[in-house]
Formats: structure tokens, sequence, C-alpha cells
């Protein structure tokens, strides 16, 4: 027989909506957040719907336009083999910002529950992930990601699964922070003590209290991701041709950056304001949440 529902419930929705509507509005008064999210929705739909604004395809090869320059057939120009400067910086932020996810996907899946288990069971499990996560953080991420890459071989997927796994220490130290400052919080206590199933206590008293730092720490990871993506796939390491992400632009443009430095303005305008818009929004959200979360997240 189903359990009837608490006369309580309501206020508590009422309170989390409160809480929520406090929080965005807090957002909302921070202009530069609201800025960098509104420019990072901006990228998102023009990447992401690149099929549809694109001109061309960012494989289609004119030799005789090659390196044009800005014309009206082409607005941003065309590289050493007359492709489509702007189709391919469409396509390949669509690729790049897809691989940044993909490794803080990846980060997330790993990070989180490990975080939340350290934090609240401690003991051996805290004292071995911790210095498991003290082994990831001794060596730069991009340099232990080139070392996986160069064990397992290039391919920007391998490259943003191997960042993902590296970046996860980072968040799982930051989640674990969180954790044990909410486990320390008198209701938690008392929830053990009446004896409430431990799977009820990290699902709903832990885990939505830790979620303020995993979405700040997101944020910022993402930024972080995009730059890694460019610097990999600009190595060869990453994207390999003929498929375009803003990495292997600026890796190409190279060859060409006396005759036609467009080939690497534009990709790295495109890099550094999708950067600025992630941590426009990280920025903002640490302050909407507000000193706890800044406390928990150092």
């Amino acid at each position: 027989m189903p359990r009837p529902k608490k006369p309580e419930e309501p206020a508590v929705r009422r309170r989390r909506a409160g809480r929520f509507g406090q929080l965005a509005r807090r957002f909302a008064g921070n202009k530069p957040a609201v800025a960098g999210g509104v420019l990072l929705f901006v990228i998102l739909v023009v990447t992401m719907g690149a099929p549809l604004f694109a001109p061309y395809t960012p494989e289609q090869i004119n030799i005789a336009d090659r390196l044009s320059g800005p014309t009206p057939a082409h607005w941003l120009g065309t590289d050493a083999l007359g492709r489509d400067t702007l189709s391919r910086l469409l396509f390949g932020g669509q690729i790049s910002l897809a691989a940044s996810a993909l490794s803080v996907a990846i980060a997330t899946l790993i990070g989180l529950p490990l975080g939340i288990l350290a934090g609240y069971v401690g003991r051996g499990p805290d004292w071995l992930l911790n210095r498991a996560s003290d082994i990831l953080m001794t060596f730069p991420a991009l340099v232990l990601t080139i070392a996986i890459i160069a064990v397992v071989g290039p391919g920007l997927t391998t490259a943003m699964i191997s960042l993902g796994i590296v970046y996860s220490a980072r968040l799982f130290r930051v989640i674990r922070s969180a954790t044990l400052v909410v486990r320390q919080e008198v209701y938690i206590e008392a929830s053990i003590s009446i004896g409430t199933p431990g799977r009820t206590i990290l699902l709903r008293r832990i885990l939505p209290n830790v979620l303020p730092p995993l979405l700040i720490q997101i944020s910022f990871l993402l930024a972080s991701a995009l730059l890694a993506e460019v610097t990999i796939s600009l190595l060869g390491l990453g994207a390999l041709p003929p498929t375009a992400s803003w990495g292997s632009m600026l890796g190409q443009a190279f060859a060409e950056i006396r005759g036609t430095p467009s080939l690497a303005v534009f990709p790295g305008i495109a890099i550094a304001l999708a950067t600025l818009s992630f941590n426009l929004v990280g920025d903002g959200l640490r302050d909407s949440f507000g000193r706890a979360t800044r406390k928990a997240e150092g």
C-alpha cells in the first residue's frame, strides 16, 4: 500500500521553488554572467545547427578558390584546399564543443559518485581514492593526456576520454570537499540515527547539496576541456583530417599564416568567445550560489 504524502511536502516544494527563484534572480542580476549565457546560447545554436547555417559542406574542395580571402561567395574566405572557412568553422565548433562535453561528462560520471562515496563513508575508501587522485593530479592534465594518447593512439574520441579520466580527479576533490561539509550537518546525523537508508541519505540529502559546486566546476572544466581539445588537435593528436575542429583549423592555418592570417584569426576568435562564455557563466553561478558554495569549493 503506497505511503500517503506528508502534509509538509507542498511547503517543502514551495521552499525549493523559492530558493531556485532566488538563485535565478541573483544570476539575472549579474550582467556579465547573463551576457556569457546569451553568448554561449548563440554559439551552441549556430554550431549545433551547422547543417542549416553553413553555406557549404566542410569537406567541399574547390582548388580554383583556394586562399581566396573574404568574398561574397565565401564570407570568411577559403583554406589551402578551397574549403569554405565559415562552413568549417561552424562544423568545427560542433566537433570541438561536443568533444569538450564528452570529456566533462566522463569526468562527472567518475568524479561525482567517487567524491560522494569518499566524503560520506571516509576511512579506507577515502584514503584510497585520495591517493589515486593525488597521483592523477601530480602531472599536468594535458601532459598526462598526451601520454595516454601516445600509448592508445591518436584520435579525438581517445583524447577526450583520456582527458575526462584526468579531469575526474579534480572533480572528485571538489565533490568530496562539498560532501564532507554536508556530512557534518545535524540533519544528516539525525537521519543516520533514526535508521534512514544510506541510499536515501545520499540521493535526497547529500546529492542536492553538492550540485551547486558541481555545476560551477563543470562550467570551468568545459572551458579547460575546449582549450585542451584545441591544443591536442593542434598537435595532430585529436581531430584527424578531413574532420574539422577549431584546433585542427588552427594547425592547418599555420602553414599559410603569413599570406592568409585570417585562417588563424577566425578560429581563434571563436575559441576565445566560447571560453569566455563558459567562464562568465561559471563566475555567475558561483556568485549566485553564494558563500557556502565557495567555501565547499575551496
